[in-house]
C-alpha cells in the first residue's frame, strides 16, 4: 500500500483546529499536521502522547470501512485515534476543544471514535 500525497490546502475545519493546536497551545504539547504513520498521513498527531486527531468531511460517510481499517492499523501501532466531523469543528469549536483536552489529559481511556 502506498501513502497518499500530502495535501497543499487545508479544509476550513482543519485550519480552525490547527490554529488552536499549533505552537503548543494545548497543555504545552506539540502537534504536527499531516504526520506520516505507516502508509497513512494523520490530519494531526501528538507524537509524545501517540494521539491522532482526524477531521472527517462528508466524503467519509461513504468510506466507513476504509476509515475503520485505517484506524485499526494506526491503533495497532499503539496510537489513539479520535475522529470529529468537520461540521462539528466549525459549529462547535469549544465543545471539540474540550473533548480534545479531555482525551489528551487522560491518555489511558480507550479512544472515542466520535464520527461513525
Amino acid at each position: 500500500m502506498r501513502a497518499a500525497a500530502l495535501r497543499q490546502t487545508q479544509t476550513d475545519a482543519e485550519r480552525r483546529l490547527w490554529y488552536r493546536l499549533r505552537n503548543r497551545q494545548l497543555l504545552g504539547l506539540k502537534f504536527r499536521r499531516q504526520h506520516p504513520i505507516v502508509d497513512y498521513f494523520a490530519d494531526f498527531a501528538c507524537v509524545s502522547r501517540k494521539l491522532v486527531i482526524e477531521i472527517d468531511g462528508e466524503q467519509h460517510a461513504y468510506q466507513v470501512e476504509a476509515d475503520a481499517r485505517r484506524t485499526a492499523v494506526i491503533e495497532s501501532l499503539g496510537w489513539r485515534v479520535v475522529r470529529f466531523w468537520a461540521n462539528e469543528v466549525v459549529a462547535n469549536p469549544e465543545g471539540i476543544w474540550s473533548e480534545i483536552e479531555q482525551v489528551t489529559k487522560d491518555p489511558v481511556t480507550p479512544s472515542p471514535n466520535l464520527s461513525p
